[in-house]
């Protein structure tokens, strides 16, 4: 007695092959539409899905498969001899093989293009409802949605199999991916949605969609093993699981994470910028005319912690710039393009890797943090200075050219780990204070970083001042302005001592922790 394969796929690849496999095993093929013209042409016998439900295809092939004869076949257990009595009853062959894979919903959506009515077409509705059937049913029905698991199956199928461990294995991989056809739906209709309220960017129940980009050698520590995932449905600009690697070896854990950390950095930026990062901080971030300044500017802001980081650029790069690049070991140099001498300048370093990644400013999304048991979620911290809540505290009000530095020093030290404090002057980082338990331990750092150069410089710090140390610090440096929060119980020790140096000090009335 002949079995009987339902094989229902948008995606054709190999399909052909898989049945051929199958009706030499004496398995009699059920298709719908596309796969059964498919399977036709290739002359593979095949019985059209209508001659087995005795009804037709309707609303544009909306209606074809959600019909008894198909799911009693699927969803009768073999065991009970009542399902195969009403199956013998009712003239349903069971179905022991389904082969189903899904209209394309993630790569539709992926369009810039496309629209409402382009997403709900490409929702599969027949299709998720036979595969969640058959991996319900998986002791009895072999339920396969990856093409890349046909000729495994079939060889499962020819010894006899799949044995029980392997069924349950091929069930597991259905219900993902069903899971993931629908989070990726979920995700997308909440994108178009505009929240009445703050609360409702956070969902009752948070639908997570990611694949697997790639396998890395290992974590942040050699023991530790890691892997790579893209947001399945992320529609809001670039990112580097979408960016084109164009020379090197492939990017380890701290690498994507260094990466990451810069190409925020750099968003946004107007001027020509360039920024230099080691373990997530700026080392170096600077702004001119033309991009070659910028990294020079970069570079000289830490000449030792650049050495081995990671470097993005908000302009192409080009010959000049690639040749100052090349003097120096660099991991990675992400840009929204290489011209032709630049890459072979930069392509002689055999390691190198060269990221094409255009960092243009992002919407609004939701900034994630795993803890052991949970997972915090926050929206990403994308807010500038409101030049309106600026409050400048002090007898002396900032310069022009004090008035540029102080909003160029705010946008960096919003990206610097907390405790943050960072020293700049003509759009660049002259010191950066990162990660330490008190600030004024951050100030010292990026003060004696700075040396002579934090004469006549800004000072710029992520959270206010709990004493007047910092202010103290900063004026026996020679520091001429300051960028703070405010809000502390000591503010007026802070304005007391800015106004004994006659340094200026402006509050933003805005808090940039980052931890």
């Amino acid at each position: 007695m002949k079995r009987r394969a339902l094989i229902s796929v948008f995606d054709k690849k190999g399909v052909v092959d898989f049945a051929k496999g199958l009706v030499e095993l004496n398995f009699e093929i059920v298709s719908t539409g596309g796969t059964y013209e498919t399977l036709r042409r290739a002359d593979i016998p095949v019985t059209y899905i209508s001659d087995v439900t005795g009804f037709p295809e309707i609303l544009e092939g909306r209606v074809k498969t959600l019909h008894p004869a198909i799911h009693a076949g699927i969803l009768a257990k073999r065991a009970i001899p009542a399902h195969t009595q009403e199956l013998a009853e009712q003239s349903i062959a069971p179905i022991d093989v389904v082969a189903v894979n899904l209209y394309p919903f993630v790569a539709t959506v992926a369009r810039a293009d496309a629209t409402l009515d382009d997403a709900l077409e490409n929702i599969d509705i027949g299709g998720p409802t036979m595969v969640r059937a058959a991996a319900k049913n998986h002791p009895d029905v072999v339920v396969v949605v990856n093409p890349k698991r046909y000729e495994q199956v079939l060889s499962w199928l020819r010894e006899g199999g799949p044995s029980p461990a392997e069924r349950l294995m091929l069930a597991q991989e259905a219900f993902a991916h069903t899971a993931e056809y629908d989070a990726a739906i979920s995700s997308y209709l909440r994108s178009l949605t505009v929240p009445q309220e703050t609360d409702e960017i956070f969902p009752e129940q948070l639908q997570l969609n990611f694949r697997l980009q790639q396998h890395l050698r290992y974590g942040e520590n050699p023991h530790q093993k890691a892997a790579f995932y893209r947001e399945e449905g992320w529609r809001n600009g670039s990112t580097l699981a979408t960016a084109r690697q164009l020379h090197g070896k492939e990017l380890s854990f701290n690498n994507i994470n260094d990466a990451a950390a810069a190409v925020e950095m750099i968003r946004g930026f107007n001027r020509p910028a360039v920024v230099a990062v080691k373990h997530t901080n700026p080392c170096g971030l600077a702004v001119a005319e033309e991009l070659s300044v910028a990294y020079q500017k970069a570079y000289e802001a830490d000449p030792v912690s650049i050495f081995g980081g990671i470097v993005a650029c908000n302009r192409p790069v080009d010959e000049k710039t690639a040749t100052l690049m090349s003097e120096i070991f660099l991991e990675v140099i992400i840009a929204p393009g290489f011209t032709p001498a630049a890459l072979e300048i930069l392509r002689a370093k055999t390691n190198l890797r060269l990221i094409e990644l255009n960092p243009e400013p992002l919407k609004s999304w939701l900034d994630m943090k795993r803890v052991p048991g949970g997972l915090l979620a926050q929206e990403a911290d994308l807010i500038d200075l409101d030049p309106g809540q600026l409050q400048v505290v002090t007898r002396r009000k900032p310069s022009d050219e004090e008035w540029e530095d102080l909003r160029f020093a705010w946008r960096v030290v919003k990206h610097v780990k907390s405790n943050a404090i960072v020293v700049a002057r003509s759009g660049q980082t002259l010191g950066v204070g990162a990660g330490q338990m008190s600030r004024i331990l951050s100030a010292q750092i990026a003060i004696n970083q700075a040396g002579d150069k934090a004469q006549g410089a800004v000072l710029a710090s992520d959270a206010f001042f709990p004493f007047d140390d910092v202010v103290q610090a900063a004026a026996a440096a020679g520091i001429t302005a300051i960028i703070q929060p405010g809000g502390s119980r000591r503010d007026a020790d802070s304005i007391a001592a800015a106004d004994r140096s006659g340094i200026a000090m402006v509050f933003t009335g805005l808090r940039h922790f980052k931890h």
